[in-house]
């Protein structure tokens, strides 16, 4: 039988892969977008090596904060507030590492690896949406979590 630590590490795994999935999908929608309004894209290797270190990182990031998540039997994704504050592993860097890592370093590096313009552009627009769902997410942690949610907040930043 598997250790609850490999499950974990392959439940996190497998959900960021979707993630990659997600980022990939929205760029090359994009690309799309791209050739509609005529944009012209960047395809060049030091455009598509950043894109590779990013989404590199936005995953290695992603499926440290999901483990973080398994380890506490929490969900990744949940409109609930969760049971537990967690503030070691990734977030004792970043209050938001999924968001991090996912809805920018895999976007913006999907995008950069096709060479989209518009799936760059798209990523930074969408970034003040996110914004508001982390306002969201920590009003809930204050009023769960009280003065625990203070000191963190006050110690960790939202992004980096």
């Amino acid at each position: 039988m598997a250790s609850p630590q490999l499950v974990n590490l392959f439940k996190s795994i497998l959900h960021n892969v979707g993630v990659v999935a997600v980022g990939f999908g929205v760029a090359y929608a994009a690309k799309w977008i791209d050739a509609l309004l005529g944009l012209h894209g960047f395809a060049s290797g030091y455009a598509m090596a950043s894109g590779a270190v990013l989404l590199a990182a936005g995953f290695s990031l992603r499926v440290w904060a999901a483990f973080c998540f398994y380890q506490h039997r929490m969900k990744v994704i949940s409109l609930e507030p969760q049971g537990a504050l967690i503030t070691s592993g990734p977030y004792r860097y970043s209050r938001n590492p999924l968001y991090l890592g996912g809805n920018v370093f895999i976007f913006f590096g999907a995008g950069a690896v096709l060479g989209s313009p518009a799936a760059l552009l798209i990523t930074a627009a969408h970034l003040p949406l996110i914004d508001l769902f982390i306002r969201r997410e920590e009003r809930q942690l204050e009023a769960q979590f009280g003065q625990a949610w203070a000191d963190y907040k006050s110690r960790v930043r939202r992004w980096i």
